[in-house]
């Protein structure tokens, strides 16, 4: 039987990925946070997504430095923030970041939402910092295709990864084949909308079928569309879980049937409009 340490995905740069990893998205506190990086690199986690916007780097640098593993034993992501777009200010600050990683680069360095302001410059400083070996690969996040495409008009390299919400209510199948054809790995944030589907009928069906739980499912379903995941959790046993998704395959059929849950429904952002608006709008 595999686990998640053996499940990695090749970028495009022919750099390697974990397919799954832990997102630290609202965990600031240092105990919590190396506490639940311990339990995930014992329970075979090698990826760790963070970002600038997170406020949490310092926490993960505390919490890497503790966790005294190689330098290769792990992967880590970070996202430049709206505030922190345009090619000077995006060198800096990702040094800064750097600096709270304790880090001398970063496995994947992401832009974290398209604005029109700083759209061209971003993507420049992201082209020469991976050239100067401050992060091993570069791509973006919450991208749709009129953005991937409109930065193809002038970048000298593609992305290698889209990290985009994605979950059986906002399947964005349109965005996995155009991803699928450009060689972008799709990459999903919140993929399980936050527990949102737990009670949703078909779900526990495909669930009790499998003797496995409703997120579980989620996840497996993620995986077989060749999508990576971040499920985030600060308790052991959910991080345990989250990773449990190894030893059962979903059929074509169930995961059709997931797939039939789309409503387009999202619980983040709109990407146009923070595009448009150069920072994520206010509800």
């Amino acid at each position: 039987m595999t686990t998640i340490q053996d499940h990695w995905l090749t970028l495009a740069d022919g750099n390697k990925m974990p397919q799954e990893g832990l997102g630290t998205y609202k965990l600031t506190d240092q105990a919590a946070m190396t506490q639940a990086l311990q339990g995930a690199y014992e329970t075979g986690y090698r990826l760790i997504d963070t970002a600038q916007l997170y406020e949490n780097e310092t926490v993960l640098g505390n919490a890497i430095k503790s966790l005294g593993a190689p330098r290769d034993q792990y992967f880590i992501t970070t996202k430049v923030a709206e505030k922190n777009q345009g090619y000077q200010t995006a060198i800096d600050s990702v040094k800064e970041s750097l600096k709270k990683l304790q880090l001398d680069y970063v496995d994947l360095l992401l832009v974290h939402w398209p604005i029109q302001s700083h759209f061209f410059e971003t993507w420049r400083a992201f082209e020469d910092m991976k050239k100067q070996g401050l992060t091993k690969s570069i791509g973006v996040s919450n991208f749709g295709i009129a953005h991937l495409e409109l930065l193809t008009t002038q970048a000298n390299e593609r992305p290698v990864v889209n990290q985009v919400e994605r979950h059986p209510g906002l399947n964005q199948l349109a965005l996995l084949n155009y991803h699928r054809n450009h060689g972008i790995i799709t990459q999903a944030w919140s993929p399980l909308a936050r527990g949102k589907y737990q009670d949703t009928p078909v779900l526990k069906a495909i669930a009790e079928h499998h003797h496995k739980s409703v997120a579980q499912v989620i996840l497996r379903w993620h995986l077989q569309d060749g999508v990576a995941i971040i499920p985030k959790s600060s308790h052991l046993e959910r991080i345990q879980a989250n990773a449990d998704l190894y030893d059962f395959e979903l059929s074509n059929a169930e995961m059709n049937q997931i797939n039939q849950l789309n409503r387009f429904a999202r619980t983040g952002r709109e990407p146009e409009l923070v595009f448009e608006n150069n920072e994520q709008y206010q509800r």
